[in-house]
């Protein structure tokens, strides 16, 4: 029992005081609820326990995830509860999003380390860890064009376009102006090996974990068809208006069409814009009659590797890890080179191993820390862009790109 709502509320009295909760229906299968009208109908006649039930997921998980999603939310808009401790002309600026499963953890135990620590400080820290489901437009409204100044000294994120874009921190990149100052010479063995490596050989940025994209298979739905067990099975025509996509998880979804393009060119990218589920995007509720799924329910749903211990093993939601690699969203760090004698602390607690624990346990979001046990096997591979690739590429093009494709081939009749 929790203090915000009962198992047997109607799933609308729910989600019509907590809209935070609405994604966290959405990402286990109830994507009717993205349709207003679905929501009062439906919401009003099932209660959250049965609608768990009804889809067999396990109903005290999803309990802790509202219950997450709602106080993450609190302390969004109420920072009383795990305050931010903002303080208006810091020495040093520290600005990030932080993973939502983990946040309030994470963030407790940095106000913790904070107050222990302050006193050994000869300057001021100002520093706002948002969750991450704020998104990245309050940062971005901090950076001034052209003057690194207007820079934090440190930033905690996942961002492919905020970090590598020409015209965001993509132009300080190239002048140099961050340094990895973690001081690890190897990461963790997931993450460094003959087949991934997430250490930038430039020495400029740190990745202290990552966010796995996976696929949640709902058995049911197929109706013949194999399960689906790499990016390029999810490509094919049988597939088609049958995906969900974690299209609000900007980053998330932006490392999905890079990876794709990257792997598979501008038509594994169209094939991904006819694989989404055309019912739940708004530019194509008025064609319906076009759908071949016309259970409104996707048959894959591709999510972050947390929200799959969620579902109930005899259940018809079945996680997939892709062979082929789960498509992975770096979580940045970036530290400013002028003054990384004073951050070094701060970079050192953000690489700690109890942080890195806390990631991995906590929020499945695997550690780069050499000394996390993540948990993995062997077979759990990453699909990565490569360091490579991002430096021979203008990245915030390309995903412009990979954006008009997609979206060209979603309103395609």
């Amino acid at each position: 029992m929790n203090k915000y709502f009962d198992i047997k509320d109607k799933v609308f009295d729910i989600t019509e005081k907590y809209p935070e909760t609405i994604d966290i229906f959405v990402s286990n299968g109830f994507e009717q609820l993205t349709n207003e009208k679905m929501r009062k109908l439906m919401g009003k006649t099932i209660s959250m326990e049965m609608a768990c039930l009804s889809k067999k997921v396990n109903v005290e998980l999803f309990e802790q995830r509202l219950v997450e999603a709602i106080e993450q939310k609190r302390v969004s808009v109420d920072s009383a509860l795990v305050a931010s401790k903002k303080v208006t002309g810091g020495d040093i600026r520290i600005d990030g999003l932080l993973p939502c499963p983990v946040r309030i953890p994470l963030l407790e135990g940095f106000n913790a380390w904070m107050d222990e620590n302050r006193e050994r400080f000869d300057f001021t820290v100002d520093y706002e860890l948002k969750s991450a489901n704020m998104g990245l437009d309050w940062i971005k409204e901090k950076i001034e064009s052209d003057n690194p100044d207007s820079l934090s000294d440190l930033f905690i994120s996942a961002g492919f376009d905020l970090f590598f874009d020409k015209n965001m921190m993509g132009k300080f990149k190239e002048r140099g102006v961050f340094e990895d100052n973690s001081g690890l010479t190897k990461l963790n063995k997931d993450f460094d090996n003959d087949e991934i490596d997430l250490k930038d050989p430039k020495g400029q940025y740190s990745v202290i974990s990552v966010v796995a994209a996976v696929f949640m298979v709902n058995t049911e739905e197929l109706n013949g068809r194999k399960m689906p067990k790499t990016w390029k099975d999810l490509l094919s025509p049988e597939f088609e208006d049958s995906v969900s996509l974690p299209m609000r998880d900007f980053d998330l979804f932006n490392a999905i069409l890079l990876n794709i393009y990257k792997n598979y060119g501008e038509e594994g990218v169209t094939s991904l814009g006819k694989s989404l589920m055309r019912s739940m995007h708004p530019a194509e509720m008025l064609k319906a009659h076009t759908r071949k799924n016309t259970s409104g329910i996707p048959t894959v749903t591709i999510m972050p590797y947390f929200f799959t211990k969620m579902a109930r093993a005899d259940g018809p939601l079945k996680p997939v890890w892709p062979e082929d690699g789960a498509v992975i969203s770096p979580i940045f760090l970036l530290a400013k080179k002028e003054n990384k004698d004073q951050t070094k602390p701060f970079v050192d607690f953000f690489f700690s191993k109890e942080v890195g624990e806390l990631l991995s346990t906590k929020g499945h979001f695997p550690s780069t820390h050499p000394d996390v046990e993540n948990g993995l096997n062997p077979k759990q591979k990453f699909m990565w862009l490569g360091w490579d690739y991002i430096n021979s590429n203008d990245i915030g093009s390309l995903i412009k790109k990979c954006e008009k494709l997609f979206h060209d081939a979603v309103l395609e009749e």
